[in-house]
C-alpha cells in the first residue's frame, strides 16, 4: 500500500497494555500518542521490561492493545476482525526479528518468498520478486542456499529480504541486530539505513543499544511504559555527550 512521503502510517491514541496476574492486573504501555510517518527511520530505546516490545507487538497486530486505539494505513486496528487483521499484517507488514526466524529445510529464495505465498501469488512471480530482493540486499548467486550454508549476518539479510518482498507499508524490526558482532551489527544497520534513504522504507527499530538506535532519524525513548523522549536522535545523544 503507496502512502505518500510524510503522511500517517501508524497513528496512536492513548494506547494502554494490561496483563492479568494472580496478583491482578499490572499495566505495561500508560497511554502512548504518537504518529510515525512514511519515510520515517525510528528507534525504539527503554530499557528491559520498559513496554518497548509490547508495543511492537501491538502495532504488528501481533497482540491487542488493553484500551487506547491505533490506525494503520488508514486503517483502525480496533474495528478489524482476526482475518482481516491478518490480510493487513501480511500486506502492509514486514518484521524482521532477532531470530531470523528462517526455515531450516527451506532454500534461502523459497524462505524470502513466503509472504507472497499467502498472498497467492504463482511461483514464478514468487521466485522473480524473491531473487530481485535478494540482489538488493547483496545476496545474489545465494537463492538456493539453505540457512546453515550462510552466516548469521547473511541470514540477517535474508529475513530483510523477507520483510520487504511484499512492498510493505512499514518495517518492523525488533532487536535485529541482537545475535550479531558489532563489525556484523553495523553491517545490518547500514543496509537498513539505506534502504529508507534510497528506497524510502518506513523503519521503526527496537533496540537496547544507542549504537544501534543512533542510526535512526527519530528516537522514541519508553520508561516504565510512557514515552520519555520522542525528537531526533542525534539531539538525543549530543546533550548526553556534552
Amino acid at each position: 500500500m503507496d502512502i505518500a512521503p510524510g503522511q500517517p502510517v501508524i497513528e496512536v491514541k492513548d494506547l494502554k497494555k494490561s496483563y492479568e496476574s494472580p496478583a491482578g492486573a499490572t499495566e505495561v504501555l500508560h497511554g502512548l500518542n504518537f504518529q510515525i510517518r512514511a519515510g520515517e527511520f525510528v528507534a525504539v530505546m527503554g530499557p528491559s521490561g520498559s513496554g518497548k516490545s509490547t508495543m511492537m507487538n501491538i502495532l504488528g497486530c501481533l497482540d491487542t492493545p488493553t484500551s487506547g486505539r491505533f490506525a494503520i494505513a488508514g486503517q483502525a486496528a480496533a474495528k478489524l476482525d482476526g482475518d482481516a487483521l491478518a490480510k493487513l499484517r501480511n500486506d502492509t507488514i514486514g518484521f524482521v526479528f532477532q531470530g531470523f526466524n528462517l526455515l531450516a529445510r527451506t532454500t534461502i529464495e523459497d524462505n524470502v518468498a513466503l509472504p507472497l505465498v499467502y498472498r497467492g501469488q504463482g511461483a514464478v512471480e514468487r521466485r522473480a520478486a524473491a531473487r530481485a530482493i535478494l540482489a538488493k540486499v547483496g545476496l545474489e548467486g545465494y537463492a538456493k542456499s539453505r540457512p546453515s550454508q550462510i552466516s548469521g549476518g547473511q541470514q540477517q539479510r535474508v529475513a530483510i529480504a523477507r520483510a520487504l518482498v511484499g512492498k510493505p507499508t512499514i518495517v518492523f524490526a525488533d532487536e535485529p541486530t541482537g545475535n550479531l558482532d558489532t563489525k556484523t551489527s553495523d553491517e545490518i544497520m547500514e543496509l537498513f539505513a539505506a534502504l529508507n534513504r534510497e528506497d524510502k522504507i518506513t523503519l521503526m527499530i527496537v533496540t537496547h543499544e544507542p549504537h544501534i538506535a543512533q542510526y535512526a532519524d527519530r528516537l522514541i525513548r519508553i520508561v516504565d511504559g510512557l514515552i520519555d523522549y520522542d525528537g531526533p536522535a542525534r539531539d538525543y545523544f549530543t546533550e548526553r555527550a556534552a
